[in-house]
């Protein structure tokens, strides 16, 4: 009898264990979001200036947006305080992303290429090559009220003309673009700086022809 009562209380223990582990909740994998599809083509409009390559290194960055965080903060509450959405998780790290969806935009005018592409076309060409030097300060979805939100970038932008003497500095501008936040969550923070990247973008390629025509 005692040997039947033992195995009747370790099958309802591993009976038990079963039915807890069958209630324990699976672990949550974040979504993951980036910047979409680029917006249609407008038709395209002849703007008047020079015609040059431009070079697009890395973006450089600190602190938490190096990593893949998507970033808010409560500006009606504590507006020095950087909270991250704990289920929702950038692709890849927002100075990467920001570069691929820079990169995109401004190719629509003119060359872009990475650095290791730079030396080979300066040798081949005698024409103006440009390096766009940034820095992102900024990326984050800010909340100015429970119900209204918008994501704000920061580039810090530096110019320099490629010389066969070496790289002269010709212009610097620190650029800040919002858009608005359609919905108070991460899907809609991440639309938001999405379309302040592209406003961004926009911003930087005027710029980028004002600088080309004040050379000499």
């Amino acid at each position: 009898m005692t040997r039947i009562l033992s195995r009747a209380a370790a099958v309802l223990s591993l009976l038990l264990l079963a039915a807890c582990a069958s209630i324990v909740d699976k672990p949550v994998r974040p979504t993951l979001f980036d910047m979409g599809p680029l917006p249609p083509i407008s038709p395209p409009i002849e703007r008047p200036g020079p015609r040059f390559a431009l070079v697009v290194p890395e973006i450089d960055a600190a602190g938490a947006l190096e990593g893949s965080a998507i970033l808010y903060r409560l500006a009606y509450s504590d507006d020095h305080q950087l909270r991250a959405y704990s289920q929702s998780r950038w692709s890849a790290p927002p100075p990467q992303l920001v570069r691929q969806r820079l990169r995109q935009q401004l190719g629509r005018e003119r060359p872009v290429l990475n650095l290791d592409e730079s030396a080979s076309l300066a040798r081949e060409t005698a024409q103006p090559l440009y390096l766009l030097r940034m820095e992102l300060e900024e990326f984050a979805h800010v909340f100015d009220a429970p119900d209204s939100s918008r994501g704000v970038i920061r580039l810090r932008t530096t110019v320099f003309l490629n010389t066969i003497g070496g790289e002269k500095l010709v212009g610097q501008r620190s650029i800040a673009v919002q858009g608005v936040a359609p919905t108070q969550d991460a899907s809609g923070g991440v639309r938001a700086l999405t379309e302040a990247t592209d406003a961004a973008a926009a911003d930087i390629s005027q710029w980028l022809l004002q600088v080309a025509r004040s050379q000499p």
